[in-house]
């Protein structure tokens, strides 16, 4: 049994799926009349009358939408305003259709919308083949991913860069009922603290749609190089790639939520952004193009020694670093000559992280300092190095077996 040490933190426990804000419906005096009716409409219902200025009528989208009702206030301005709002809320958490529960999400959770749509050959009686869906939710996801990306920094190619805290934005995101049909995606990108993810999204789609408009009039990519600026990337090119291949058209379309208001330099309305299987060489393209034009960045990087490998107990030798500061890059391999090898290990062996100079290289996605020089050991606070003692301390068994003769060098690399 592992005892746990007094001073280590606890570790924080997920919250339970019933607490969590989007699991049950809001309550009527968190709700703006405004914002349920845009959202209504967003959504596809009907407005069908009702009394003017004081409250309106709302039938749901598809076949047999007359049959139920909502009756939505215009405004708090009638006593009976709250108990309009409570009765509809209850029937849309009733309801068993993507519209309700779509409306539901966005007032529990004021989000932008995102919603893409993939135009696939149908099977027999409307079926779609299983990988169809994986595809869908792949592309998106590399989308997001890319947005994500582009909030921290604009780059023709990230690589391995800014992965972390990109990948974090997306933990607030969520995805929607699963639409009749299938071919489309909903995903929600909560206001706080996604909107910078939203905004970037949408300017980048228009730019390479742009992008590949000027391309097939001129033959010249050049416009995919100002695109960076609009937070395009090869991350977003391939997400497209993936998105409109083995389709007939995709579509992809940002909502600002209604609450929130049209952030600065975006419409408040616009069509959705639309991409062909003609576009696909274009895009390839402009993937290749921003892998190759890519520079490599000198940096200079402080970083805990995690792996260290050599041929022989001479010579020169790869070492791996946790990067702590310098790069964003959660780790980079660096080949170092004998004596920095050896200072490398020494460091190691002590717990000191060290600090070297080179250039973080693209080629395999800015995981790789090349042209290192000028090793040296690095003093940490207490508490760092006593993490880090901790971690030597818990492999020692494997840095005995690896360590030959006095020789700090050759440590296995199981990566």
């Amino acid at each position: 049994m592992r005892i746990r040490p007094h001073e280590e933190p606890v570790r924080q426990v997920r919250p339970h799926p019933d607490d969590l804000p989007w699991s049950r419906p809001p309550e009527p005096t968190d709700v703006d009349p405004a914002v349920l009716g845009a959202l209504l409409r967003r959504h596809g219902w009907q407005r069908r009358g009702g009394a003017a200025g004081r409250y309106g009528r709302w039938t749901p989208p598809g076949p047999g939408g007359g049959s139920t009702s909502l009756l939505v206030p215009e405004s708090r301005a009638f006593p009976d305003s709250d108990d309009l709002l409570g009765e509809a809320l209850d029937a849309l958490a009733r309801s068993d259709s993507a519209a309700a529960r779509e409306v539901l999400i966005s007032l529990a959770v004021p989000s932008d919308e995102i919603r893409w749509w993939r135009d696939t050959p149908s099977g027999p009686v409307g079926a779609a083949p299983w990988t169809a869906d994986e595809q869908l939710r792949g592309a998106a996801r590399q989308m997001l991913l890319a947005a994500a990306l582009a909030t921290r920094a604009r780059a023709g190619y990230h690589g391995a860069r800014h992965r972390r805290p990109a990948a974090a934005l997306l933990e607030h995101v969520l995805v929607g009922p699963a639409a009749e049909g299938g071919g489309s995606l909903t995903a929600f990108v909560p206001v706080d603290p996604g909107r910078p993810l939203a905004v970037r999204l949408h300017q980048a789609l228009y730019a390479t749609r742009e992008a590949i408009d000027y391309r097939r009039a001129t033959g010249g990519m050049d416009a995919f190089d100002g695109a960076v600026e609009a937070g395009v990337s090869r991350e977003l090119t391939e997400a497209l790639t993936l998105l409109v291949r083995g389709t007939e058209g995709a579509r992809i379309a940002v909502a600002w939520a209604p609450g929130a208001g049209v952030p600065d330099g975006c419409a408040a309305s616009a069509e959705p952004v639309e991409f062909s299987p003609g576009d696909l060489p274009a895009l390839r393209e402009a993937a290749a193009r921003y892998l190759r034009e890519e520079p490599s960045v000198p940096v200079r990087v402080t970083g805990a020694v995690v792996r260290m490998r050599r041929s022989g107990p001479r010579g020169e030798g790869t070492v791996r670093l946790r990067v702590l500061a310098g790069a964003e890059v959660p780790h980079v391999r660096v080949t170092l000559d004998e004596e920095d090898y050896r200072i490398a290990g020494h460091a190691h062996l002590v717990g000191l992280p060290v600090r070297v100079h080179g250039r973080l290289e693209r080629r395999g996605g800015f995981r790789r300092l090349t042209g290192a020089s000028g090793v040296v050991p690095v003093q940490v606070d207490e508490a760092e190095r006593d993490r880090l003692m901790k971690a030597l301390q818990e492999n020692l068994d494997f840095f005995e077996e690896a360590c030959g003769e006095g020789e700090p060098g050759a440590y296995g690399d199981t990566d």
